[in-house]
Formats: C-alpha cells, structure tokens, sequence
C-alpha cells in the first residue's frame, strides 16, 4: 500500500492525520490551519496540499478513520462482552479513555462547529452519530430482553440520553480537566439503567 493511501499507517499520510486529529480534538475544526499542521511536521504546505487538496478532504479522512476506529470498537464489545450492560460499560469506557488523553471526541467538537463545516462534514458527522444511536437502541433492546437493563422509556429517548449524556459530560469535564467529574456522570447514567437490586423476600 503506498504512502497516499496508509491513512493508518506511519507514512506521511498518517502523520498528517495523527497531527490533525489532535489539533481538532483539542482545538476544534476552526481552530488549526493548514500551516499549524506543516509546521508541528516540519513539512511544507505544498506538501500538505499534495495529500490532501484541501481541508475539506482532510477533515473527512479524519471523520472516516475516527469513525472506523469507533465502529471496529463497537464490533469488538458485540463479539466480547457478556451481556448488554457490559456492552454499555465497555461503550462508556471509549469515551472516559479519549477524556483520560485529554481530548474531546472528535466529532462531538465538530458538532459544536456543525453550521460552520462544509456540507461533506456535516453529513459525515451526523452519519457518525446515527451509527452510534443505531447501536446503543440495539444494545438497550438487549439489556430489554436478558434483564441486564432497566427498561424505563422507549430505547430511543434512552439511547438519546446515553449519547447526550456522554457527550455533554466531556464538554463540562473539560472545563478544568477533571476527568472525575466525567466519570461520575457516566457512573450516574449507568446507574439509571441498571437493574434494580433484587431483594430477598422477608421469611414469614
């Protein structure tokens, strides 16, 4: 595979993208340039250009390959845990570790930016979340079924408020860096959809 095209590789190509990602997390879309990249790798802009025309097409690439990761992740608790709670831990534990590296979900920033990215992005952004309710309403269905779960609402309101909850609960986090406070949101939320305990009927 060549260079051009190792998107994940340690080419060029995947230098850019690692750079970028990290600017965009931490700095937002609208808040690093073409020439904030070349310079943190030392290339120049020229060079930028030549693998990706502009900053459009890199911030796709950069949707496409968090995205895949995320979907891969997300295939990986289907195949590996237990039960429906445990997808839904493992599906918080996703976020708590991009917080833990000081980031933001990608495209939870490039929400808050939604109106200013081109067409292209706003779609792919919005794919990307899709995705992730699609999976979650499936998950909660689950739970529904094995009993892992509370079932309180419909699996869409709930699937909303997991992704919101998480989303927002890295915003607020982020605000001093408190990775804490983050985790006792997400440990509230799961809270909310645990079962409740079951209790030993008293002896007559």
């Amino acid at each position: 595979m060549s260079e051009e095209v190792a998107a994940n590789g340690t080419g060029t190509t995947g230098r850019i993208l690692d750079v970028a990602e990290r600017m965009l997390q931490v700095r937002g879309y609208n808040g690093f340039s073409y020439g904030d990249v070349a310079t943190e790798l030392g290339i120049t802009r020229a060079a930028l250009h030549y693998h990706f025309p502009g900053k459009g097409e890199l911030g796709q690439a950069l949707i496409e390959r968090y995205a895949g990761r995320f979907s891969a992740a997300l295939t990986g608790l289907d195949a590996t845990a237990p039960d429906a709670a445990a997808k839904l831990r493992g599906y918080v534990g996703l976020y708590t570790d991009v917080l833990s590296a000081d980031r933001m979900c990608l495209c939870g920033m490039l929400a808050a930016e939604h109106r200013t990215l081109p067409d292209p992005l706003q779609q792919a952004v919005a794919d990307f979340f899709a995705s992730n309710t699609t999976w979650l309403r499936k998950v909660l269905r689950e739970g529904c079924a094995d009993g892992s779960l509370r079932c309180a609402g419909t699996v869409e309101d709930t699937a909303s408020m997991v992704l919101g909850g998480l989303e927002g609960g890295m915003l607020i986090a982020r605000l001093d860096g408190d990775v804490g406070r983050f985790t006792t949101t997400a440990r509230q939320l799961l809270a909310v959809l645990a079962p409740a305990e079951t209790k030993t009927p008293a002896a007559r």
